[in-house]
């Protein structure tokens, strides 16, 4: 479930961090503004935000669309875990796309490259922060609770995450499962990151 909202953040977030890090347009200060507060979203008001709009008596549940997802399914999950780490994958995109020299676009642009070309290529060099914006927006998804368990419900064997289950063990007083599942979850966010890292190696070393 993660992944797949990491997925969608990052196929949305690097390319519209790529466009703020490299357009100038009207608005184009608001949208930056908007993106560092979502930043800094606390995922439990995240998940209310969710909550009201996928609610049967909320803007988007009243519509009864089958793309919307219900709440207390995976669906609803990966949609509040998606608004929690695009900002992330967009800020640090941009700022990484920023940082690159701007004489690198106009060497590009002067040997004919078109616009998409020119992203591409400012992407490519600026590749070891966008695979930082990747590593931070998965960070803050793995180890959320507070979004996922309001919109999620906790169900088991429908909703429940690892996180929830933590939370739910203890509140049991089973500590041993708490921290059983805790070292678990560890184990995935280390090995995911040894992998990101390992890509990000490889992109220094390019």
């Amino acid at each position: 479930m993660s992944g797949i909202a990491l997925l969608f953040s990052t196929v949305i977030g690097i390319p519209l961090g790529a466009v703020l890090g490299l357009s100038r347009f009207v608005g184009r200060r608001l949208i930056i503004a908007l993106l560092y507060t979502g930043m800094g979203f606390p995922p439990v008001v995240v998940g209310l935000f969710v909550y009201l709009m996928l609610s049967r008596s909320g803007p988007l549940g009243q519509l009864h669309w089958p793309l919307i997802p219900a709440l207390f399914t995976p669906g609803s999950m990966i949609v509040a875990q998606c608004i929690i780490s695009f900002p992330l994958v967009a800020g640090f995109t941009m700022a990484a796309v920023m940082g690159v020299d701007p004489q690198l676009r106009q060497q590009v642009q002067a040997l004919g490259a078109t616009h998409w070309q020119t992203t591409l290529t400012v992407l490519a060099e600026a590749r070891v922060g966008v695979i930082v914006s990747v590593i931070a927006g998965f960070g803050s998804i793995i180890s959320e609770v507070g979004a996922v368990m309001l919109v999620g419900g906790n169900i088991e064997h429908k909703t429940r995450v690892l996180t929830t289950a933590i939370v739910l063990e203890t509140r049991k007083g089973t500590f041993d499962l708490a921290i059983a599942l805790g070292v678990v979850l560890l184990g995935l966010s280390f090995i995911t990151n040894v992998a990101m890292l390992y890509l990000q190696g490889k992109a220094f070393d390019e």
